[in-house]
């Protein structure tokens, strides 16, 4: 056989092999980056030194399992560092959507899936990677997996964020993880686990408050725009906030201290509360009496987040 006839065959076999890997299903690789000896143990050693030399430090405040996991405010490339640090540091797992003609390139395709790339086949919509996760999910229980979206979508300042992260979660039934690299206290990680409720505009504006309290490497180009750091409130005061938050509606004192099993609740901590507009005081009128009540507002919703890692 001549040379020809040899490169002509070659040929033949790689776009044989070529047809085949695109007519496979791809899933979602269970053995990544993140399980070998590199990450467990190399790269770990120089992150919790380089941390600790620079000030930074990981946090993880949320329960076992999955969740769709928030990255943001995402302003600069360093985030990727950041975030990957404390997913190290805590042997949490990280994989990214990326488009499934990009895992199918030879070589760079393994490659991928091996650093947590997620197929998506984009002719199937949402469902075609809710498939995925969920059937990765049921694989792999109480792994700590962080299915990573970036809601900005741009280094940018985007104005709006894209809400696809949101209708995974409902649809894979999962949590959604609120992380974040916060350049002004130097803190990295995951600090809520948001229990979906069934008003999604509601749950969006709560999560999106608090994200106004994490200061990106370029403030002005996250979104939302960045207000100011965490309060620093009481434990007492954190108690009446999450009484107000799972009652969703207008409460008086006596029906707060009686839930938050507070003997004594002094009109100065609702009084703090309300000047810094953490809760609101309505007055309802009920014949010739004149009632105070009280609710959270979306401030206090946002701030409550940072409080409590899970409100469930």
């Amino acid at each position: 056989m001549d040379d020809g006839a040899v490169l002509k065959c070659r040929i033949f076999v790689f776009l044989k092999v070529l047809r085949l890997m695109s007519k496979t299903a791809l899933a979602i690789r269970e053995k990544t980056i993140f399980d070998g000896v590199f990450v467990k143990y190399l790269l770990k050693c120089v992150y919790r030194l380089w941390f600790r030399l620079s000030g930074w430090k990981a946090e993880y405040s949320v329960p076992e399992g999955a969740g769709i996991t928030i990255a943001a405010p995402h302003t600069s490339n360093w985030d990727i560092v950041y975030a990957l640090g404390a997913a190290i540091l805590f042997d949490v797992k990280i994989y990214f959507s990326i488009k499934e003609s990009w895992c199918r390139v030879p070589v760079v395709g393994r490659l991928i899936l091996w650093l947590g790339g997620i197929p998506i086949d984009r002719s199937k919509g949402a469902g075609g990677q809710v498939d995925l996760i969920v059937d990765f999910v049921q694989k792999n229980k109480n792994q700590r997996v962080f299915f990573l979206f970036t809601p900005e979508g741009t280094r940018a300042n985007p104005g709006r964020w894209k809400t696809g992260f949101y209708h995974i979660a409902k649809a894979t039934e999962l949590p959604i993880f609120l992380s974040k690299v916060d350049y002004q206290t130097r803190v990295s990680g995951v600090f809520h686990a948001f229990a979906l409720t069934n008003d999604m505009n509601a749950d969006i504006v709560a999560i999106q408050e608090s994200y106004k309290r994490i200061c990106g490497r370029i403030p002005e180009n996250q979104f939302p725009a960045y207000e100011c750091p965490v309060l620093q409130l009481s434990e007492h005061e954190a108690q009446v906030m999450h009484y107000l938050y799972k009652f969703k509606g207008l409460a008086t004192r006596a029906e707060i201290m009686a839930r938050t099993k507070v003997e004594e609740l002094s009109h100065d901590v609702l009084e703090f509360l309300s000047e810094k507009g953490i809760i609101e005081m309505i007055e309802v009128r009920q014949g010739d009496k004149t009632e105070q009540r009280y609710r959270l507002t979306v401030l206090g919703s946002g701030c409550l987040l940072h409080l409590r890692p899970s409100l469930a």
